[in-house]
């Protein structure tokens, strides 16, 4: 599919979350970058929030900034910090991490803007699942809608998934929030095809795999 610069710009913001932490969001999130870039678009990326980071040292944010960095030239002289604005030490959901600091929006929305003025796509991604507590007054679910994006729910292959997936999508349907489901299948997950994947199919529910489908994921994101 061929995107001009002035279509994409009318959505460029894509919010990456999840049914629950470790469930393959920044590996996701890398993949996106890459296919998006593949079509001509210039990429950006923020990680909202990042806890365990000890002695300034953010893996997430590290590892989504040397990738963001090879694929948009504008973005070579930035730093971790222009990636993760807002880190914690201890790896614990934002709430309990901060203490109960209230989230500072003002900081993330500043970041966001800088990295908007050398791209044409952000994706942001979040931290844990959709109702991850970030202070006493906001979940992450929160700033999908406050940050005006669409969203890529992505979900596991294990036992379970098609009550996290289910629960997960019904979060983001009752708020209005435009979103895509994708599938973060692993070599352990052998027993999806048989177990779970019986269910999405019969039901009509589109089973789009991470590391199968990423053009189409884009594709649909792209629409939303």
């Amino acid at each position: 599919m061929d995107y001009t610069k002035q279509e994409i710009i009318m959505r460029k913001r894509i919010f990456i979350t999840a049914t629950n932490t470790d469930i393959g969001k920044t590996y996701t999130t890398k993949l996106l970058l890459k296919e998006f870039a593949s079509r001509g678009i210039l990429v950006g990326v923020i990680k909202l929030i990042e806890t365990g980071v000890v002695d300034g040292y953010a893996p997430d944010g590290e590892t989504l900034l040397e990738c963001v960095k090879q694929l948009n030239p504008k973005l070579w002289a930035l730093g971790v910090e222009d990636i993760v604005p807002i880190t914690y030490e201890l790896p614990a959901a934002a709430f309990v991490a901060s203490n109960n600091t209230p989230l500072d929006l003002k900081k993330i929305q500043t970041k966001i803007e800088e990295m908007e003025a050398s791209c044409e796509l952000l994706i942001i991604e979040g931290a844990g699942g959709l109702y991850v507590p970030i202070d006493e007054n906001t979940m992450m679910i929160d700033l999908i809608t406050h940050f005006n994006a669409v969203a890529l729910l992505v979900t596991h292959c294990s036992l379970g998934c098609i009550n996290d997936t289910l629960l997960s999508k019904k979060a983001l349907r009752d708020r209005n929030i435009p979103h895509a489901v994708a599938f973060n299948c692993r070599e352990s997950d052998e027993s999806f095809s048989t177990v779970s994947e019986p269910y999405f199919i019969q039901t009509g529910f589109e089973v789009l795999k991470v590391n199968e489908d990423i053009d189409s994921i884009c594709d649909v994101l792209y629409n939303l």
